[in-house]
């Protein structure tokens, strides 16, 4: 590793900066709250992913009490059908009535992941209960997004229930109509399963990679390391990390924008690329990983490190002028994704 990686133990002062004892807050001015703006869903599910994950690796007693504080903001979140809402007021007043398909993605992964981490039986059964109430919604995703968070759901929740022969065919059934959508989609020069390249991108290809560990799909590995590959194209240059900017999305014969540079976009291709050399051992893969984790410690096109060395958070992304100073929490639980991804494969 480079000299700018980060070894060892990661502290959780990002994750405590951001947590009060309702869950995790969406936004912050700086590094100062902005309690208006409330909290989210989609942030609990991944902080309590990351919540666990920190357990797991280091047995940190505060990051299993973050994990119960974000499994009960999410338990509070889910509706009678089993869908959940996703806005929340400072007031704790709930801001709509269902969330996104990505919302639901969110807290079937983070279930999932509860479901194999090293956690209290209570909060296993916890996970369960929610997971089990929200599964059917996901069989009317439209999403490519949300069905690959499905399937990482899906993959945990079989890694804790490996008797329930139900589990691999509903990864079968989505990977397919993934494989399906990229069949559509791609061709020699856009390997890819939309026509445009948005957010969160190397979360589907990671899907499909856990699809076929799950399942030993070849299919699945195939479209996988397809689709992969073309995000390193066009996300590394000259071995920096640029991920696709959000001034406007990168349409198929377009221009892609540089900026904004968003820290999800790291997070998404470190873990991509970690679960892609652990199936093939292909030292590139390596590489890709350790490029788009040090984006974040400053390689990248402004040289600018997005860690705030004081409170622990990360940086909400690169604008053209340089660093976006608020620090909020899916930035911020991205940099910890990435750093502990690595950590637990021994990668740091």
């Amino acid at each position: 590793m480079s000299d700018c990686m980060r070894p060892s133990y990661l502290p959780l002062d990002g994750l405590k900066a951001l947590t009060d004892d309702v869950g995790m807050f969406q936004h912050t001015k700086f590094s100062t709250i902005s309690r208006k703006e409330g909290y989210t869903t989609d942030d609990n599910a991944r902080a309590l992913i990351a919540a666990l994950m920190h357990h797991r690796i280091f047995g940190d007693p505060d990051s299993l009490r973050l994990a119960e504080t974000y499994l009960s903001f999410m338990l509070h979140m889910q509706r009678e059908d089993g869908r959940f809402r996703n806005l929340m007021g400072f007031d704790r007043g709930f801001r709509d009535d269902v969330g996104s398909e990505d919302c639901m993605g969110h807290a079937l992964w983070a279930c999932g992941y509860a479901l194999s981490a090293d956690a209290p039986e209570e909060m296993r059964l916890v996970a369960k209960e929610m997971f089990d109430r929200c599964l059917p919604s996901s069989r009317l995703f439209t999403s490519p997004r949300a069905k690959a968070l499905t399937i990482l759901g899906l993959h945990h929740y079989m890694r804790a229930f490996p008797e329930d022969l139900s589990l691999p065919r509903h990864i079968e059934e989505i990977s397919g109509e993934l494989i399906a959508q990229y069949g559509v989609e791609a061709d020699e020069e856009w390997r890819w399963f939309e026509s445009y390249l948005t957010y969160a991108n190397a979360r589907l290809p990671q899907a499909l990679l856990v699809a076929h560990n799950s399942m030993g799909d070849p299919a699945c590995l195939k479209v996988a390391i397809d689709s992969l590959d073309f995000l390193v194209e066009t996300h590394i240059t000259d071995g920096v990390f640029t991920p696709i900017g959000t001034e406007c999305w990168y349409v198929k014969g377009g221009e892609r924008a540089i900026y904004d540079q968003q820290p999800i976009e790291a997070s998404c291709m470190v873990e991509a690329a970690v679960s892609s050399y652990v199936i093939t051992g292909e030292e590139g893969y390596l590489e890709t990983a350790k490029a788009a984790f040090e984006w974040y410690h400053g390689r990248n096109t402004k040289n600018v490190v997005l860690i705030n060395s004081t409170t622990g958070t990360c940086y909400d992304g690169i604008t053209p002028e340089g660093l976006n100073r608020n620090q909020g929490a899916e930035a911020t639980i991205s940099y910890y994704l990435a750093h502990l991804t690595l950590l637990e494969n021994d990668l740091l």
